[in-house]
């Protein structure tokens, strides 16, 4: 029976050489290709030959069959002679180990790693390479030494100690691939943009939290036993960004810019990130602080804008404002105004006290006159003038004055043709138009947005234009669109009470219009603002039931999640609408934010 199966091994392997023989196939290339497919035995005939050739190209493929077949007293042979043409190669050295150990003969083995480390020459690449050699071959605790021994030799010149983090992490050995991490920015302040870099990723990949107390508990530990090492504070103030514990990094961020004698930057731009993530207690605090400076710090008026900016974004955002606050605001407004003066460094203070005038406090003709000053202020920028301009027009239009609204949408379309301005511009008269009924010239306009391919347009441009289009080409009369468009109108006019009467005529004069899941979003929108999220819901819910594979489905998804995420509090409930569309609708523009989301809600650490 053996003579057989020898026989058919011999023919099998005399067969593939007439084979390779005909298609002209080398042994190097015969070799690869049978060890690619698995076929060892058949691999090792072309590798006897390859090797002779060409000992340093064919030892690795060589040495990797022979294991694979359990040869292991030739793989000893083949890496000892192999170490001896390429005495230098500790790759080629660290194997004949491995070949020991898997022989049976731990002790032999550990005697080689041994000496490699013992005879290993002191110079940084010498200890790289073995090190790395053994990190390949999964000998961590050897790595170790190596490393370590390497900083014994060479610790004045080098300390080894991403290469150690990189072999206690393979241990196993959390806090001590910390400290390695954390020593070296002892060692050099320059590294900290590396070890950020490389803990942001660790941090990124961990659920439990643990890895993300234990850096706190450490950062906090070397702060107080090393005050001078400044780096520590700011990989600590860098953690707790990444946290999102915007209260901690504001006392962190206070800390450093007394030490280093700044003038409130990074405070200020940490405000600006809390306003962003709707943390406006932090936000205030942190404005407050670089105010606390004085008149004479540079960003003094800049601080107070933010500081009022901020309020004003945490008074209206919440839906559920009273006319006190709103008058309180107002007050906050008249009094900066009063003590910083109007010039073009306070223009975007007075810009926003005439949207609070306008569009909350219902004092039109204020706002106008504000933003008319603003816009004849002295060293005003033109982008800025242009700005003014298109809030004056958005105010025109909330006070039906739609004419005037036109000439100045038209006039920054014109000056701004080819920036961001004048297309925003464009759209807005666009949009003004849709209000009006003038849903032909409304959808040209909209058109020459869309042919723009070079530049961004709004996704509220092509909405809207997709809205005018399948509305104006089926419904012959469009009575149902004016209808809806009057009710926007109204809407921006902060007419809620009277949207929401138009919007029910709508659904009660044209039942099962195709309109019906927009009126039904126009309508959560509005409850939204004024804080009834529990009806805004069950109208979000509506649309899936009825329109799931609708354009809106996605929107009233998302919407939904965020409602039970920012003002319900309800994080189970959130999670799971997050998860649907993020598995539902893997097109959806909001998918990214809502995988973010998700990932948050879950405890996930994001980059």
């Amino acid at each position: 029976m053996k003579k057989i199966l020898l026989l058919v091994l011999v023919l099998s392997i005399s067969v593939g050489y007439r084979v390779g023989a005909q298609t002209g196939q080398t042994d190097a290339e015969l070799a690869n290709q049978y060890m690619s497919t698995g076929e060892y035995e058949k691999a090792l005939v072309y590798f006897d030959k390859f090797y002779d050739k060409d000992p340093f190209s064919a030892y690795t493929g060589y040495l990797k069959c022979l294991i694979a077949v359990k040869e292991y007293d030739k793989a000893e042979k083949l890496s000892r002679k192999q170490a001896k043409k390429f005495p230098n190669d500790y790759n080629v050295r660290t194997d004949i180990g491995v070949v020991l150990e898997l022989k049976g003969e731990p002790d032999k083995g550990a005697k080689v790693f041994s000496e490699l480390i013992k005879s290993m020459p002191p110079d940084v690449n010498s200890v790289n390479i073995l090190g790395n050699a053994f990190l390949q071959k999964q000998r961590y605790e050897y790595a170790l030494q190596t490393y370590l021994q390497g900083r014994k030799m060479l610790g004045s010149t080098y300390p080894f100690g991403f290469e150690l983090a990189a072999a206690y992490e393979n241990l196993g050995k959390t806090e001590e691939m910390l400290n390695e991490y954390l020593d070296m920015i002892n060692y050099q302040g320059g590294y900290i943009n590396n070890v950020q870099t490389i803990l942001q990723n660790k941090l990124a990949n961990e659920t439990s939290g643990a890895f993300g107390e234990m850096l706190r508990t450490s950062l906090l530990r070397r702060i107080k036993n090393h005050p001078d090492e400044i780096e520590y504070s700011e990989l600590l103030y860098w953690y707790f960004l990444q946290e999102r514990d915007f209260e901690s990094a504001f006392i962190q961020a206070k800390g450093i810019d007394k030490r280093l004698s700044e003038s409130g930057d990074r405070v200020l731009s940490l405000g600006r990130l809390c306003v962003t993530n709707e943390d406006y207690a932090t936000a205030e605090k942190c404005f407050q602080y670089v105010v606390d400076k004085g008149r004479s710090f540079p960003l003094y008026i800049t601080a107070r804008i933010d500081l009022i900016n901020a309020v004003n974004e945490k008074v209206t955002s919440s839906g559920n404002y009273t006319t006190s606050d709103l008058k309180a605001l107002e007050a906050s407004y008249e009094k900066t105004i009063s003590e910083l003066g109007k010039s073009a460094a306070t223009a975007s203070l007075i810009r926003g006290y005439a949207h609070l005038e306008a569009f909350y406090l219902h004092a039109s003709d204020k706002a106008i006159d504000l933003l008319q000053e603003t816009i004849d202020l002295p060293q005003l920028r033109p982008e800025f003038s242009a700005s003014c301009k298109l809030e004056l027009a958005d105010i025109y239009v909330f006070n039906g004055d739609v004419w005037e609204a036109a000439l100045l949408y038209g006039q920054v379309d014109k000056d701004f043709k080819n920036d961001a301005l004048g297309r925003e511009a464009k759209f807005r008269n666009a949009r003004l138009s849709y209000y009006l009924g003038e849903f032909s010239w409304a959808r040209e306009q909209l058109k020459v947005l869309k042919a723009a391919t070079s530049q961004l347009i709004s996704n509220d441009a092509i909405s809207l234009e997709l809205l005018i289009m399948d509305n104006t080409n089926l419904d012959t009369t469009t009575t149902a669109l004016l209808i809806f468009s009057r009710a926007e109108l109204l809407a921006f006019q902060n007419k809620d009470s009277l949207s929401l009467l138009t919007l029910d005529t709508l659904l009660n004069d044209f039942p099962s219009h195709m309109l019906t899941d927009e009126v039904w979003f126009k309508k959560a929108f509005i409850y939204r603002r004024n804080a009834k999220p529990e009806e805004a819901i069950t109208l979000y819910g509506s649309i899936l039931e009825k329109y799931p594979t609708d354009i809106l489905a996605d929107d009233a998804l998302f919407n939904m999640a965020d409602i039970y995420e920012n003002r319900l509090n309800n994080k189970d409930k959130a999670i799971e609408l997050y998860e649907k569309l993020i598995t539902d609708f893997p097109g959806s523009l909001y998918v990214v934010d809502a995988r973010k989301r998700f990932r948050i809600l879950r405890g996930e650490k994001l980059n």
